[in-house]
């Protein structure tokens, strides 16, 4: 007899729709490599080295892989598992519990915010690749127009006995040269965006438009090359790299571990922070890209792989910038110290400083810049398919039947984020970029994640997501797995989040301090995501039947009683896939799972038990 079952399957193999019409990827391998590319960015190269040599060395990889096992990697498998058993966005995927459809808005407004200043850099790299084609390097002397007399070649900081600071070429070709500081006050005086930078943005988000616009189609090829060219960067510029002297010196403060800064609270918030942003749940991304997987693949050993090969890349990026680290901190006889620093000013200063007196420095810088481009473009792409995904998912009567609904849409998408970012190519721009970078995903994302593991957790149910799991994978997630859900990865947000308000400074940028209006702005940035939770979790009450005390009370039951949803299991006929004739027809997953018929007996015995049964939630 025919097995239902293994026609499905086969027929989504031939064809790249799933049996509901919806796109799914060509192959594994192009989803696999979309989630690595977007877990793997800039990040993983310009802040994991900084970290680990700033809180012990060796010593760093404790909390951190702690954090990673009880926070991160936990909610990097529920989203996986959410996405690719409902294949919906991140938005519409809340009908399994409407009440928290606000948590997917949240999760797309941070994507959104986060592409106005994050493809920036990717212009910022693209800029600092065409210059590397110049005759001579533009940062390597300071006979340019836009330098001081505090110039120095060879340089990064230099105190001269007369107590007079001097900058490195680098540096101020950056701030000077490239975003133009000079010509700026400070956020009130952002002055006019630079055409050369706008064109260099205008590029990058051409090359993302060209790589989303046909969906997984497109960007399941591209990533075939921006996932996996800087690996072979990193290793060509690690072999240079050990052949200088002092790298050796530079592995040796990358790696000595000091377990006393294991007693620091701040060791442990910063391996926290790190590795959640690292890995990236909360975003939405994954679950995006996980909604167009096919139904049985292995997303278990997909989250796996791209956690293993995310840290894996972190650790392997600090041999490579320690290593020319050591090679300045030799060369101009001053302290590691002194050389190491985080974020943008770690790739757009020390690593130019450092090729720039090399043999074949232009090749070097080439292929440096080109690594973070590619570096850029995945996360670029995820973040704004999260967007396209999540909007055209729960407005889908939208574009339904319309030619080319993907293709204008991505482009209203791409154009309105380029028009936002335009703001920080401006000499105040880098203000606004690190106004947003602060504010645009930090408390707000982990909001994002914390609700969502509430929601799976306390209100659709462990079990339900466990039967989802199986279903797709044929084996239930462990102990482990239900434990961090419910209990460890929501402590673990909470407590990131506390420690995070607590420690919290006033927001500076090198010598300017943000005025008390700005800081305003950046906290009306995260609200405009946070709030989206509460909001929407109002009006999916009021339009509930029923009065607002028993839906109320519906919804709180439920986050105490995951069980009563068996009750209820035909208001989430659509969650099932389809529903026959007959209570006993209920398929899932297109096949028969006897906990339906166990929870369908149930039914019967208790839909007249429970009060709040009348209250359900609409389709």
């Amino acid at each position: 007899e025919d097995d239902p079952t293994n026609k499905k399957k086969t027929a989504r193999r031939g064809c790249d729709k799933g049996p509901d019409g919806r796109e799914t990827w060509t192959n594994n391998a192009d989803f696999l490599l979309s989630i690595i590319g977007f877990a793997v960015d800039l990040a993983n190269v310009w802040r994991f080295p900084y970290l680990c040599y700033r809180n012990g060395g060796g010593a760093f990889l404790i909390p951190y892989t702690l954090m990673l096992l009880f926070g991160a990697l936990p909610l990097f498998y529920m989203e996986l598992i959410l996405g690719q058993y409902n294949r919906q966005g991140p938005i519409t995927v809340w009908k399994i519990c409407p009440i928290f459809k606000g948590v997917g808005m949240c999760a797309v407004i941070v994507a959104f915010f986060v592409s106005f200043y994050y493809n920036v850099i990717i212009g910022w790299s693209l800029y600092f690749l065409i210059a590397s084609f110049s005759q001579e390097l533009p940062w390597l002397h300071c006979n340019n127009t836009w330098n001081t007399l505090l110039c120095r070649d060879s340089a990064l900081e230099d105190a001269t006995p007369g107590g007079i600071t001097h900058t490195s070429a680098a540096s101020e070709y950056f701030s000077r040269g490239v975003l133009e500081m000079q010509w700026s006050d400070g956020l009130h005086d952002i002055g006019f965006p630079k055409w050369q930078l706008v064109l260099c943005v205008l590029a990058v988000y051409c090359m993302l438009y060209l790589s989303l616009f046909k969906g997984v189609k497109s960007s399941g090829k591209v990533v075939w090359a921006t996932a996996t060219l800087p690996y072979v960067v990193l290793a060509i510029l690690l072999i240079r790299g050990l052949m200088l002297p002092g790298a050796i010196s530079g592995i040796k403060y990358y790696l000595q571990p000091e377990l006393s800064k294991l007693k620091e609270t701040q060791v442990w918030l910063d391996a926290a922070v790190q590795i959640f942003y690292s890995v990236g749940a909360g975003f939405g991304v994954h679950l995006s890209y996980a909604s167009y997987n096919n139904f049985n693949n292995n997303c278990f050993n997909d989250c796996i792989i791209t956690t293993a090969v995310n840290c894996f890349t972190s650790f392997f990026s600090g041999f490579v910038i320690f290593t020319y680290l050591g090679f300045m901190s030799h060369k101009q006889g001053i302290p590691i110290s002194s050389v190491a620093t985080e974020g943008p000013g770690l790739v757009f200063q020390v690593y130019p400083e450092a090729v720039a007196t090399l043999p074949g420095s232009h090749f070097w810088s080439i292929l440096f810049f080109f690594m973070l481009i590619m570096l850029g473009l995945d996360s670029g792409m995820g973040g704004l398919e999260c967007v396209i995904t999540g909007l055209m998912d729960e407005f889908s009567g939208l574009f339904k039947g319309r030619k080319y609904a993907r293709e204008i849409f991505t482009l209203c998408v791409v154009g309105l984020s380029f028009t936002v970012a335009i703001v920080n190519v401006t000499p105040g721009g880098i203000y606004m970029f690190h106004l947003f970078d602060t504010y645009s995903a930090g408390v707000s994302l982990l909001c994002s994640a914390l609700f969502e593991a509430i929601a799976v957790s306390w209100f659709y149910g462990i079990e339900r997501i466990c039967d989802d799991a199986e279903a797709m994978i044929g084996r239930r997630p462990g102990i482990y797995w239900r434990v961090c859900w419910k209990f460890i990865s929501p402590l673990f947000i909470i407590g990131v989040v506390l420690f995070g308000l607590i420690y919290q400074e006033p927001l500076t940028y090198q010598e300017y301090t943000y005025p008390a209006w700005a800081e305003w702005i950046g906290w009306g940035l995260a609200l405009t995501s946070i709030l989206s939770i509460p909001l929407l979790a109002i009006v999916q009450i009021i339009k509930s039947p029923g009065t607002f005390r028993d839906v109320s009370l519906y919804y709180l039951w439920h986050s105490f009683v995951p069980l009563l949803d068996d009750v209820l299991i035909l208001a989430y006929a659509n969650h099932y896939r389809s529903v026959g004739s007959s209570l006993f027809s209920i398929t899932k997953g297109w096949r028969i799972e006897p906990t339906i018929f166990r929870r369908l007996l149930r039914l019967v015995l208790l839909e007249h038990v429970s009060a709040l049964g009348r209250h359900l939630p609409p389709e």
